[in-house]
């Protein structure tokens, strides 16, 4: 039995020993297969106590030293849609000895999470905090929280999404004004307009998903906000659209973007998964940047996963 294959039938506490690294020889990739493994459990309506203890076993890694890992962990606290995450999360937005990608990632879970109770921190904040990444996320958390218990998001009619995922704002509502992609990429580039609108404009582009939509989402990377760039090197991610590769490589190969963009392209460039993304990267496995590094190892492992014909990245059984 392959390691990966002990790693999706493993117990709770094996996938815990897994993505803490308890014997300290797991390679990452394996590291964060167990990590998603135990997001499913941690999403769970049926079993609210086994959930709660893969959430606690999640949140252990918050004490590692890996930036990409932490960050992915403050990410998945989010999508599990359980308030109880929401008090990890708070600590580590708070916790000044942790890494900007990290803290970020802990502010949009909160907003994912719809945690009202977290409105007068996130407010403080967007305020006060020194990294504009931190701001901003918060201020897009703020807005997000707000419209999720809003009379406007029991109204507007959105399109029913492919992508699982709770986003940092909801698309666009879907009538025919917003699905025209010019439009759209007007909205998306307008640094006049609201932070969360143009997030909004983001994600209704993702959801149209055509190669023109692409195109258009791929002119946000000229944008001068690290966050705004990373947001779109993540929705290409999802979008697995080829048409978008030469954008992220470009991106990923700029030595002067921010660690949390170019990782975010190389994540990208590892689920879409065609051919000429293999080599490069492989170029990057010895990147100055480890945040990059790690990325590298962990998009080789997506690589690999989406050529292999497996049905899930990480399953439990």
């Amino acid at each position: 039995m392959s390691a990966v294959d002990q790693i999706e039938e493993s117990s709770l506490e094996q996938l815990r020993d897994v993505l803490v690294n308890a014997s300290k020889t797991q390679p990452l990739a394996h590291r964060f297969r167990a990590l998603f493994s135990l997001k499913s459990i941690g999403s769970e309506d049926e079993d609210k106590e086994r959930a709660h203890k893969a959430i606690r076993y999640i949140a252990e890694s918050f004490s590692d030293s890996s930036e990409l890992l932490k960050h992915e962990v403050a990410y998945v606290l989010g999508q599990t849609k359980d308030l109880y995450a929401a008090t990890y999360l708070r600590d580590v937005l708070t916790d000044s000895q942790q890494q900007v990608m990290v803290r970020h990632e802990a502010a949009e879970a909160l907003g994912a999470l719809g945690d009202k109770e977290s409105l007068p921190l996130l407010t403080d904040y967007f305020e006060n905090d020194p990294s504009i990444e931190i701001r901003q996320t918060c201020e897009l958390a703020i807005e997000r929280i707000k419209w999720e218990n809003s009379d406007q998001a029991k109204t507007e009619v959105l399109e029913k999404s492919l992508y699982e995922s709770v986003d940092p704002a909801p698309p666009l509502a879907s009538d025919p004004s917003n699905s025209k992609v010019e439009k759209l990429q007007a909205i998306l580039n307008d640094q006049e307009k609201p932070l969360f609108e143009r997030y909004r404009a983001m994600f209704r582009l993702r959801d149209i998903g055509t190669d023109e939509a692409c195109l258009a989402l791929a002119t946000g990377f000229d944008d001068p906000s690290a966050l705004f760039k990373h947001e779109v090197a993540y929705v290409f991610g999802q979008l697995c659209n080829p048409v978008t590769v030469p954008s992220l490589i470009k991106v990923l190969k700029d030595e002067t973007e921010a660690g949390m963009v170019r990782h975010e392209a190389a994540e990208a460039l590892g689920s879409i998964a065609t051919d000429e993304c293999l080599p490069v990267l492989r170029s990057f496995l010895n990147d100055e940047e480890q945040v990059v590094r790690d990325s590298a190892i962990v998009a080789l492992d997506m690589y690999e996963y989406e050529n292999s014909g497996q049905l899930e990245y990480a399953t439990v059984n």
